[in-house]
């Protein structure tokens, strides 16, 4: 499969998540002891989309500073400290076949405007991979991918359950005869934040204020121009604390759900 660049959103300031973001950008949040950016990327990679863009906008320089100090923070290494010379003593990891492409989107574009800003460094692409940065998946990404070829589509969205906030009862008379703790609702589908697109895309985007679930992906829809690839499967964002909770116990217990994608496509 070719190597399409992946756009990854990570300028927004994550307001419902204030106690982390107020100090740095949502993507560097922790799962575990790496960023969920991190973590999205893992994903791509793992069906060997491993040349990314990431559209940078609040506290992006923080970001800029993880990847450029990315070996020092997750490897072992003398320093030789007269010189600042470094010798890496763990293996390298296959990160190091990560190609990253930083693009200062600025700190209020929407996301129609961010994904503008990159329309020269997506120039000669057929097609390109957007997502936001702050939701994992179980999703299969090269399946969207032929998908979209197939479709003729000008993108495709990945449609997901949407996950309830309280228990769902079942009643008969005055009795509840089903109890299940925050289902996801069988019947609705949302917008999942991965997509495929062409950069015919960027006839519909007008300015920086554009927002990209408004107008431009209305407009698609209308036209017939915008599929959706319905994924069953494990779907989470990263919206508030309790999201993030959530997903630092999921990868604690040694079973998150998105680990088992990296596995499946290795």
């Amino acid at each position: 499969m070719d190597n399409l660049k992946v756009v990854i959103l990570c300028g927004g300031l994550g307001t419902r998540l204030r106690e982390e973001t107020e100090y740095r950008p949502k993507p560097l949040v922790p799962i575990g002891n790496r960023p969920i950016l991190w973590h999205i990327m893992r994903s791509y990679a793992s069906f060997g989309f491993t040349d990314f863009i990431l559209a940078l906008g609040y506290r992006g320089e923080m970001i800029k500073d993880y990847f450029l100090n990315y070996d020092v923070l997750t490897s072992d290494f003398s320093l030789e400290l007269g010189s600042k010379s470094v010798r890496r003593l763990s293996p390298q990891d296959a990160e190091a076949r990560w190609r990253i492409t930083f693009v200062d989107t600025g700190v209020d574009s929407m996301t129609g405007g961010r994904l503008r800003r990159l329309q020269g460094v997506l120039d000669g692409e057929s097609r390109f991979l957007l997502t936001y940065g702050d939701g994992v998946t179980d999703l299969d990404i090269g399946a969207v991918v032929d998908f979209h070829r197939r479709s003729g589509c000008i993108a495709v969205v990945s449609g997901v359950h949407p996950q309830t906030r309280f228990g769902e009862l079942t009643v008969k008379g005055d009795r509840v005869v089903r109890f299940a703790e925050k289902p996801p609702s069988s019947d609705t589908w949302i917008n999942g934040g991965y997509f495929v697109m062409t950069p015919r895309i960027f006839d519909y985007i007008e300015s920086d204020r554009t927002v990209l679930e408004r107008e431009p992906l209305e407009r698609l829809a209308a036209e017939g121009q915008l599929g959706v690839y319905k994924h069953d499967g494990y779907w989470q964002p990263m919206d508030t604390y309790r999201d993030m909770q959530l997903l630092n116990e999921q990868w604690k217990s040694g079973r998150a759900p998105w680990i088992s994608q990296w596995e499946r496509a290795a």
